[in-house]
């Protein structure tokens, strides 16, 4: 297994790690601005570049290249895969009825034979994360890893854009099965944020919409809560998370909102908040989602005993609002855990998708570092 990075600029990729033919790449993940997607011709261009490769672009907040972050610009890794098939499929929400449907028919698009691993990349602003996660989960079975995110468009939460062998666009949801014996994958997730105040409980709610917590207002709480911070909703909700503790689990998992509506006085979040959990708020420091990032990037390394050849960095926005100027010092804490051997790339996103470091089905996580390392064996 073989990555190198490329960036876009003035017309042309120019590599960053070392080359290879571009004839040998098997996978191309691209991530980007969603304004620089629909102003450049991203994809044709990748397709000339690496003509034989199967490529996936996926609009962000925010683009890790190796040991940097970077803001409006083009990146892509370029995976030359020597043992490993992949398929892959795509739907869009606008054909289904839902998002735990549109997954299911996802999902089914991948032959079950051999799958080792899935990677998923979905629309951010119109899809259910919960939801898809359940539908995936149901057709390919927990034995089966499943880790990716959910695209981003900065911190304005209009819409998203994600595209499978061509131009991407709002409501698709692509997946990438890996194939075989010789192909392996470990994950992390680390979060950083600490809960406090006391806990409460989600009394009404619909879906990943939320209406009262202990029987008030949610949205008016939550004004409250923020003071005049109120003003910047719902970007300043980032700042400030809910960690959420579902009927049956120990462990939360961290929840922030894509939008407000003021005539409906409600929260939408990236997932599902269902009535009976109950939730605490959380904030955090730059310290600890640094620490965060590279306990994450750890347990990888826990899991196989070596470095990987490669690693898919997804982190969230509301991280990166938090950390500002300082951004690059979670990506730095992961680099450093790893060595320079190990190839980064990722994005900053709405949402992240991984079990929780504890195993178990894949989640929907918000506001954590979420980190898969590649592995390609002899």
């Amino acid at each position: 297994m073989k990555t190198t990075l490329i960036q876009y600029s003035d017309g042309g990729w120019t590599n960053h790690t070392s080359p290879f033919s571009k004839e040998n790449p098997k996978l191309v993940l691209c991530f980007a601005a969603k304004e620089m997607l629909k102003q450049q011709p991203v994809f044709s261009s990748l397709k000339n570049t690496y003509p034989n490769a199967t490529i996936a672009l996926c609009s962000t907040a925010g683009e890790i290249f190796h040991h940097r972050v970077l803001d409006n610009s083009i990146i892509a890794a370029a995976i030359e895969l020597e043992k490993t098939k992949i398929c892959t499929a795509t739907v869009n929400i606008s054909d289904h009825r839902n998002s735990y449907e549109a997954a299911k028919t996802l999902a089914l698009q991948l032959p079950p034979e051999q799958l080792s691993y899935v990677l998923v990349f979905s629309d951010g602003s119109m899809v259910n994360g919960t939801e898809m996660v359940k539908g995936l989960q149901e057709i390919v079975g927990e034995k089966v890893l499943v880790t990716g995110g959910l695209a981003a468009d900065g911190s304005s939460f209009t819409s998203t854009l994600v595209g499978l062998n061509e131009e991407p666009r709002e409501g698709n949801m692509i997946a990438i099965g890996f194939y075989g014996e010789h192909f392996s994958v470990a994950h992390g997730s680390g979060g950083g944020w600490d809960m406090f105040g006391l806990e409460k409980e989600i009394t009404r709610s619909s879906g990943n919409v939320l209406y009262e917590i202990d029987d008030k207002n949610a949205l008016d709480l939550y004004k409250k809560y923020l003071g005049p911070d109120a003003e910047k909703l719902p970007e300043a909700a980032l700042l400030f998370p809910l960690a959420m503790t579902i009927h049956g689990s120990t462990t939360p998992v961290v929840r922030t909102i894509l939008s407000i509506d003021e005539k409906e006085k409600a929260m939408v979040f990236a997932g599902d908040v269902p009535v009976g959990a109950k939730v605490r708020f959380m904030r955090s420091n730059f310290d600890s989602l640094t620490a965060a990032a590279s306990a994450a990037a750890m347990h990888t390394l826990q899991q196989k005993q070596t470095k990987p050849d490669f690693a898919l960095l997804i982190s969230c926005v509301g991280r990166k609002l938090v950390l500002g100027n300082r951004t690059e010092e979670e990506v730095e804490a992961v680099a450093e855990t790893y060595g320079e051997k190990t190839v980064l790339t990722g994005f900053y996103s709405y949402g992240e998708l991984s079990p929780l470091n504890e195993g178990g089905a894949c989640r929907l996580h918000n506001q954590t570092m979420t980190i898969t390392s590649f592995y390609e064996l002899p």
